[in-house]
Formats: structure tokens, sequence, C-alpha cells
């Protein structure tokens, strides 16, 4: 999407680079053995050269498993994320999905979609 310049907490400058795609295929999200979302219209995003996270439509998502915290993280290049704890019958895996409200410019594509941590299992089929 393009290069966010910021600066660290030294006053340096910073590059970051944002690149948002539809991700290709059929993703799913699994937690505790519970399918609780299916998309086709998934995003990736990568930054920098970290690795890509699968961004999910909210519509796409069964957000009553989804419980809004009190947790909440700062990206200098993607915004402020709040943050779920996925719920089921079996388990609550705390502060698991994220999701920025009011996404930075150069990700605004990200908007009213959910990406989950490495305690969730996120599938290409």
């Amino acid at each position: 999407m393009g290069d966010l310049e910021t600066t660290d907490e030294k006053g340096e400058k910073m590059t970051s680079t944002i690149r948002i795609r539809k991700a290709d295929g059929l993703w799913v999200v699994r937690a505790a053995g519970a399918v609780i979302g299916e998309s086709r219209n998934a995003l990736e995003l990568a930054e920098g050269d970290g690795a890509p996270v699968i961004y999910f439509p909210r519509g796409d998502i069964a957000m009553a498993f989804l419980e809004p915290t009190t947790h909440r993280s700062h990206s200098p290049t993607l915004g402020d994320a709040s943050y779920f704890s996925v719920t089921s019958t079996a388990e609550t895996l705390k502060n698991a999905a994220w999701s920025y409200e009011a996404p930075a410019s150069d990700a605004e594509a990200i908007k009213d979609h959910v990406a989950f941590t490495d305690s969730v299992a996120v599938e290409q089929l």
C-alpha cells in the first residue's frame, strides 16, 4: 500500500512498508475445534519483513464467539488495536483476536476486519 515514515523512541526516522492484498482461496478460523469463520474475502497484510497476517471480514466471523476485552495496543503504522477473547464451551482464549477500528490511512482496507493470534488456527483450504 505504501511507505510510512515514523520516528522511533530515539527520534530516528524509520520506514515501514505495508502491503495489503486479497488472500487467495478459502480461509478458515478454528478455535477449540469449532469453525468460527470462513471467508473468500480475507485480506493478507504484510508489514516490512514480518510474516503476513490474515484479516477476516467481520461479516464472515461468528462474532458471538468473540468477547471484547480492555486490552489495547498501538502500531505507528496501523493504528490502535482493540482485542477480543475467543470463547467456546471448552475454553476461553484471552486476547486471541484483534481489530483496528480506525486504522491508519495506509491500512484502511483492514477496517471492519479481524485477525487472530497463533492460539487460534487460521488455515487456507
